[in-house]
């Protein structure tokens, strides 16, 4: 009896472990019928029994069919219990809608799709079409075509609309602007594709945080649409004149519901079919006025633009000479923090003042990025004295009062007494004579002669003598020299043209060296932004058109107009790509050292070639 017993259970635990190993497996399979009529609309579908991993499925060629609708995927669960036994299943359905309008044999592909880690694919199915007529083909097709319009009108032109909203049309440079780019729909979405988002040539870009945005409802030319902001970014303006955006794209695939003739379903309703259709979308391009800063800055302002606050932290009073000490600015507020560059301490010549250290605490919002930027200075106080360090002045643009402000912090005394060794430095001293070598002065005068005096020219007069005219020779042709080169110097002053092209490549290497000290610095943002204005107003100065007019393909065109060749011009435009995608991407791996050598080897090469 025992034995028995152990069979069964035996038994029971072997099916059981044989249901759950076929539980464990997937099928995978074609459902169309075999033989169909030229013009006649029929669906494919692909039947997964199973939990498919996402994005797995591969579609099939339709070789000799026409697609009307479709990828269309559709999930159900089946759940069993019987005799206190569950089981459940779940099933994933893929169906296309396509028509074949000529007689023959179609085939439809392979697809495959992966599940549970393995990959199941079903086979080549061939099809009959059979032609009925004519009529009949044309009357199927013409059913094709009125369903496939009733399925496009379903979805108007303006039910799905993409705009990039700025927070402001009108900015100052470095004044920051918010770019929301939303979406808005009267439809369901199921998904996008091909999306570009916009550049921003001109700015320097920050993306901000969408997660939290919830979808919103909006009135818009008098129609009620539900509104998401798809992404957000903070825009910094690096020059003035008019900037373009560049427009964001997008292929949005709505999902539309039709009802279909299979009649009424007592327990789900009336029959329906869902199709996708494919809407492409645009911002198309956009204007943003940059206005220049208004004239008259002050002489410490530096392109802070916001609204700040200055404090610091000054040495104390009295120090040793040969000792060290730091004096601290911190300068807070909202604005371009990430562009702030360090004010200037002026600080007396016997003092040693060495790299100034600078930490940060910034936040980005969309009003802005806030926080705190500091700077310490560190130096050596070498000779002894007392020492008025004048204030540390920081001057901004507030925009919305447009006008600048300048900050100070409060003047500092030092005295700087004797170090412990007795000694104050290098500090020299400039020793007087002594009272011994003023003693005797009796040697030093000399009697003076009385009488008439017989005094004679030693050297023939200057005056009428060869040297004379000579000499007036000279003159005359130096002020006849003088006078044609001021007269060709004002001459080419007035040509604008001639004098923008001389300076370009000195306004250059101007910018370099102030690109070259901030790589030293390792400002990242202050490098590429001081590189990018070198390479764009030499191009701009060097073709005698503005900056706001430049773009890369009228630089390469421009260029090879002027005897530069083509693969010189790509590489100088590559340059500036490369600056403006480390600026705006602060992971991108691009190297200081190596794009600054390049920047400064491509503009000698095209100087020396663009002479004019």
């Amino acid at each position: 009896m025992k034995g028995f017993f152990r069979r069964i259970l035996l038994s029971t635990a072997a099916l059981l472990a044989l249901g759950a190993a076929r539980a464990d497996e997937a099928s995978f399979e074609i459902n169309t019928p075999l033989i169909v009529t030229a013009g006649e609309m029929f669906r494919v579908e692909f039947v997964l029994e199973g939990k498919a991993d996402d994005d797995t499925f591969r579609a099939p060629e339709f070789d000799g069919l026409d697609v009307l609708a479709g990828p269309t995927a559709a999930t159900g669960y089946q759940y069993q219990n019987i005799n206190g036994v569950s089981s459940q299943k779940t099933t994933l359905t893929i169906t296309y809608v396509v028509m074949a309008r000529n007689a023959g044999t179609v085939t439809i592909g392979a697809a495959s799709i992966d599940a549970k880690g393995r990959t199941y694919t079903t086979k080549a199915t061939p099809i009959e079409v059979v032609d009925e007529g004519a009529a009949e083909r044309r009357e199927g097709e013409d059913r094709a075509a009125e369903q496939g319009n009733a399925v496009k009108n379903k979805v108007a032109k303006d039910d799905i609309l993409l705009r990039l909203n700025l927070s402001r049309a009108s900015v100052y440079k470095g004044e920051p602007l918010r770019a929301s780019l939303t979406l808005y729909t009267r439809v369901g979405i199921a998904g996008f594709e091909n999306v570009k988002l916009p550049s921003f040539n001109g700015f320097w870009s920050q993306e901000l945080p969408t997660d939290n945005y919830t979808t919103n409802r909006q009135t818009l030319d008098g129609k009620v649409y539900d509104t998401r902001i798809i992404k957000e970014y903070l825009l910094y303006p690096q020059q003035a004149g008019t900037l373009t955006i560049d427009p964001a794209e997008m292929t949005a695939i709505a999902q539309v519901v039709i009802r279909n003739n299979n009649g009424f379903d007592p327990f789900f309703g009336s029959g329906a079919d869902v199709y996708n259709v494919q809407r492409k979308l645009s911002t198309g391009r956009i204007e943003v006025a940059v206005k220049e800063l208004p004239a008259g800055a002050p002489a410490s302002f530096n392109g802070a633009v916001g609204s700040f606050t200055l404090s610091s932290e000054q040495p104390s009073s009295e120090l040793k000479a040969n000792s060290a000490a730091t004096y601290t600015v911190k300068i807070s507020g909202t604005g371009n923090l990430t562009f702030l560059q360090a004010p200037a301490l002026d600080l007396p010549t016997s003092f040693e003042l060495y790299d100034v250290r600078s930490t940060e605490a910034l936040r980005t919002t969309a009003a802005g990025t806030t926080g705190y930027r500091q700077f310490e200075y560190p130096f050596i106080a070498r000779a002894e004295g007392e020492y008025e360090i004048p204030p540390v002045e920081f001057s901004y643009f507030n925009p919305e009062k447009e006008s600048y402000a300048t900050l100070s912090t409060r003047p500092l005394t030092l005295r700087v007494a004797p170090d412990a060794s007795g000694g104050s430095g290098p500090a020299q001293v400039v020793q007087g004579p002594a009272k011994e070598d003023v003693r005797r002065l009796g040697n030093d005068i000399r009697f003076i002669k009385s009488g008439r005096p017989a005094l004679r020219s030693t050297s023939a007069p200057l005056m009428f003598s060869a040297t004379y005219f000579v000499s007036l020779l000279l003159i005359a042709a130096a002020f006849v020299a003088l006078y044609f080169a001021l007269r060709r110097m004002i001459r080419d002053s007035k040509n604008t043209v001639l004098v923008r092209n001389r300076r370009a490549n000195k306004v250059a290497v101007q910018r370099f060296r102030a690109a070259e000290r901030f790589m030293r610095e390792q400002n990242r943002h202050a490098f590429y932004e001081e590189m990018l204005r070198a390479l764009w107003g030499y191009m701009s100065d060097k073709l005698n058109i503005p900056v706001a007019d430049l773009t890369k393909e009228k630089i390469r065109d421009e260029l090879q107009r002027r005897g530069v060749t083509s693969e010189e011009a790509r590489r100088f435009t590559e340059i500036i790509s490369r600056c403006d995608e480390a600026q705006y991407s602060p992971s991108a791996s691009v190297g200081m050292n190596e794009v600054y050598a390049e920047g400064v080897n491509i503009i000698s090469h095209i100087e020396s070639i663009v002479k004019r």
